[in-house]
């Protein structure tokens, strides 16, 4: 019998809202307590590989090396349209500095990672740092772009620099389906991985019935104080596909991960992507 149930995820503000309600016992939840572990993307995404979480949020560059361990929930995720990363620079730089421009990453295994090898026109060295230091170092002239994820989007021309390519953008014009940043995976041996994916739709069904309640735990957790980066946020990062993703988010996430699992030689489980 389960005792207690580990939950991986970011403490950025689309994570926090979704979740809140789920936390915080304003919707019905699993008999086991729920154990949250707040850490970075990157970090989540070295936990699942090692199997050391019962259920997370990951990025879908580490999907094909977890899946024979996990699956994926229906609810929770970060997709949508017009919410890639942006590669950005301190001056407008011509696409032919761009294979060789030194780049800064939010990790190797980040869906931002994975954008950038499947483009293909970014061949330089990759400095891989934590996501809310990637700005700072671009800024400072330690690398000659970053491509930036979470508040980023939202801050990057206060520090005066300039957006050099959309990844989203590239994405939808190249494959005409949302982008998948981030899912939420269970592991294939958990008996509630089902009442989870309910519970997680049931926060975020409180979550937008009543944004209030969240509002305290979301600035606790997240970077960047302002509450208009913090709406804007949620707005571009928590979308209808994150209370179900359905079809056409399940086909989006099938074709990135399929192209992931290619880049690096792997195969997809047989037995699916998905929980059924």
């Amino acid at each position: 019998m389960t005792t207690q149930i580990s939950l991986g995820l970011s403490p950025c503000p689309n994570d926090t809202f979704i979740f809140h309600a789920l936390l915080h016992g304003l919707v019905p939840a699993l008999a086991a307590p729920i154990v949250p572990h707040f850490a970075d993307v990157e970090e989540l995404n070295a936990l699942a590989r090692q199997q050391q979480l019962d259920i997370t949020k990951i990025s879908l560059g580490v999907v094909p090396h977890i899946m024979r361990g996990y699956v994926l929930l229906n609810a929770g995720a970060a997709l949508g349209w017009s919410c890639g990363p942006l590669v950005v620079a301190r001056e407008d730089l011509p696409q032919q500095a761009w294979r060789t421009a030194r780049m800064a990453t939010p990790g190797a295994f980040t869906t931002a990672n994975l954008l950038l090898d499947m483009h293909g026109g970014f061949q330089g060295p990759r400095i891989h740092l934590l996501f809310n230091e990637i700005m700072p170092a671009v800024s400072r002239g330690d690398v000659d772009m970053g491509i930036i994820i979470h508040e980023g989007r939202f801050t990057y021309e206060r520090m005066g620099l300039k957006n050099i390519l959309d990844m989203g953008e590239w994405w939808e014009g190249t494959f005409r389906i949302p982008l998948p940043l981030g899912v939420i995976a269970a592991r294939r041996d958990l008996p509630v991985a089902g009442d989870m994916q309910t519970a997680i739709a049931a926060s975020l069904a409180h979550a937008r019935a009543h944004p209030e309640d969240s509002r305290n735990f979301i600035r606790a957790h997240a970077q960047e104080m302002d509450e208009d980066v913090t709406r804007a946020h949620i707005a571009t990062f928590v979308t209808d596909f994150s209370l179900d993703l359905g079809p056409q988010g399940r086909a989006a996430i099938a074709t990135l991960a399929g192209r992931a699992a290619a880049l690096h030689g792997l195969q997809l489980p047989a037995e699916g992507l998905f929980l059924s």
